[in-house]
């Protein structure tokens, strides 16, 4: 059995709680232009505009309706019984993971339920719009606030620590990602021919060549099944 498992996980195994994916043919990115919403000079060019994008995001992750499932919750499954380290690795800025019961995680693009405040930068908790003047909750300052997402252009988050975990794993599962979105993309590479690769995904992904492994299918049924096998040592 693996001893250290990095789990990657990217919009499709949200789609399944009813959450619109970025790339398909009907996703977001489809709807509306990465430069009007999700670029830092978007916002300086028009910051009304991408806040009223995320506060219809954040709205949606509020929805009853939105919830974990079953992937989400065999994910958490994995982190509580598995003897060794598991850490998830996620693209996705809701938190399923974390209301799945998931609690080694790293957002590599940020969350959404929290802001940024572009004054003191912390990221504090945030389940409501962010209005013009809300205030950041940790210094005070008012109209400084921004979504705590990663946009086009910039860093993601936590990337010493991940490619630490990289380093270190003898296993790494990528499930419900396109393969295309860098630096994510290029972790199967960081790995292959020293840990076991395995990709769980609605169809083969870009770069699902890379892979020594692949289960394709809805995330509510391949991860699950996975996660069942790997607990019971196959």
């Amino acid at each position: 059995m693996a001893r250290r498992i990095v789990v990657l996980t990217g919009a499709g195994i949200s789609r399944e709680s009813g959450l619109a994916t970025f790339r398909d043919a009907d996703g977001i990115w489809a709807q509306v232009r990465i430069e009007d919403v999700a670029t830092p000079d978007a916002f300086a060019r028009d910051p009304a505009r991408v806040q009223g994008f995320y506060n219809a995001r954040r709205a949606q992750l509020r929805d009853p309706a939105i919830a974990p499932n079953a992937a989400h919750l065999a994910l958490a499954r994995l982190e509580r019984e598995h003897p060794g380290e598991v850490l998830l690795v996620t693209q996705n800025v809701d938190d399923l993971h974390e209301r799945a019961g998931s609690t080694r995680l790293i957002h590599m693009h940020g969350e959404l339920m929290k802001a940024r405040c572009m004054s003191c930068h912390g990221a504090s908790p945030w389940r409501a719009d962010i209005a013009p003047d809300s205030a950041c909750p940790a210094c005070d300052a008012r109209g400084r606030l921004r979504p705590h997402v990663v946009w086009f252009g910039e860093m993601p988050l936590a990337m010493e620590e991940i490619g630490a975990a990289l380093e270190a794993c003898d296993l790494f599962v990528s499930i419900g990602t396109s393969g295309n979105v860098y630096p994510a993309a290029g972790f199967v590479a960081e790995v292959r021919g020293r840990a076991r690769t395995v990709e769980l995904n609605l169809e083969p992904s870009e770069g699902a060549s890379l892979f020594d492994e692949a289960m394709h299918g809805p995330a509510t049924q391949v991860v699950p099944a996975f996660v069942d096998a790997l607990l019971r040592g196959a």
